[in-house]
């Protein structure tokens, strides 16, 4: 849609727009990968670090699977953003948007799965209603 729209501007400017597209979409990929390995360093680092001084190993870890969860979490969301970006703007046929829908329902799932890892709770469930089933099971 935009491609078309861009494409019948004129061929040195469209192709301009579409190149700065296409660098837009790219650097919000790496700003998507630069977070999520940035918060591995830091989350780690913070672990490792605190690990020897507290004798309660286990609540360190469960934040460290916190922490890494939420880079994790917004790594995705951003690496969904930049799809949108590249396939509204730049590929927008059948095809690259039945992959789109692929890769945002693959991606979802993966959140959805990182946040009952963390919370120990769907994302669709109050935190009241698991405490709930916990104290009755």
């Amino acid at each position: 849609m935009l491609y078309n729209l861009v494409a019948s501007e004129g061929v040195g400017v469209g192709n301009r727009i579409l190149e700065w597209i296409e660098y837009a979409a790219l650097a919000i990929e790496i700003l998507a990968v630069v977070i999520i390995v940035g918060a591995i360093f830091y989350a780690v680092g913070h672990y490792l670090i605190r690990a020897p001084m507290r004798p309660d190993h286990e609540q360190l870890y469960r934040e460290l699977k916190v922490r890494l969860g939420k880079a994790l979490l917004l790594g995705l969301e951003i690496l969904v953003a930049a799809d949108i970006i590249r396939t509204v703007a730049l590929e927008a046929t059948l095809q690259s948007v039945a992959i789109l829908g692929l890769l945002v329902l693959v991606r979802t799932f993966l959140s959805w799965a990182l946040a009952v890892e963390m919370e120990g709770r769907w994302p669709w469930q109050g935190a009241g209603k698991v405490q709930e089933e916990r104290e009755e099971g």
